[in-house]
């Protein structure tokens, strides 16, 4: 399970600009806590919000999008495929 911490806020920004997506900070009436704007490739969280507030944010919108890991070094592969795994891969085990 993934802390809220400051650092991980950090990572979280930091993977969402490796995947070429700006993430900005602003007041507005948010129905979800974020605003994303598809095209140009922004997602915009709610200013208010808390750091846990803003990590959910930020881990809905990379689990809403179909993003290729392939360009990520493997530090950052790891921590993404922790908060959002793979298609085809999970974090638990299943026996059939």
């Amino acid at each position: 399970m993934l802390k809220f911490t400051k650092n991980n806020l950090k990572k979280l920004e930091e993977l969402m600009e490796a995947f070429e997506y700006t993430v900005r900070y602003e007041k507005g009436n948010f129905n979800s806590g974020y605003c994303l704007v598809q095209n140009k490739k922004i997602a915009v969280v709610n200013k208010f919000f808390d750091t846990e507030g803003r990590i959910n944010c930020l881990l809905d919108i990379l689990s809403g999008l179909e993003l290729d890991a392939e360009g990520l070094d493997e530090k950052q592969k790891k921590f993404f495929n922790e908060v959002v795994p793979l298609p085809g891969e999970s974090n638990t085990t299943t026996s059939n």
